[in-house]
């Protein structure tokens, strides 16, 4: 059994005019949102032991939160910008197996369609949630559609 943490970027800002989509900071919520997801991640017990990150900023800066409070480093992988719930899957798909809980942090509607490939579960996903998933599997490569169950929706607000 494995554990995958599908989250999103917290919340972004979007009054810089001219900035690609790609270099959008977070702004004051999602600054004060990524910290504390990731302590309430930390307090719950969670036993995260790896994360891999979108490049775009706002979801390195969510990521560099949860590293902090779990004291691991962030991986980062392109192909989870703007990924399609496959290519979130097939990231999921490639984890090294002595990993048993591994968070993806990205974007939606990535997020919420790979959850919903994963477990079946149609989630509301705003910025900064985080959809605990239990797989059924005892390789990460063995990772399908329907494998896992939605342990817990988390979001910044409840």
């Amino acid at each position: 059994m494995k554990t995958l943490l599908l989250a999103r970027h917290a919340k972004s800002d979007w009054g810089m005019a001219g900035l690609r989509d790609h270099d959008r900071p977070l702004n004051a919520r999602g600054g004060r949102d990524a910290p504390a997801m990731a302590q309430r991640l930390r307090d719950e017990g969670v036993g995260l032991q790896r994360i891999v990150s979108s490049t775009a900023i706002r979801a390195r800066r969510t990521a560099e939160e949860y590293a902090a409070a779990f004291e691991l480093a962030v991986a980062e992988e392109p192909a989870l910008y703007a990924a399609s719930a496959r290519t979130i899957l097939g990231i999921a798909g490639a984890l090294p197996d002595d990993v048993e809980v591994a968070m993806l942090v990205g974007h939606n509607p990535g997020m919420a369609d790979a959850v919903a490939e994963l477990t079946g579960s149609f989630v509301e996903f705003p910025t900064c949630a985080v959809a605990e998933c239990a797989v059924d599997v005892d390789s990460w490569s063995e990772l399908i559609e329907g494998s896992g169950t939605l342990r817990r929706l988390r979001t910044p607000r409840a």
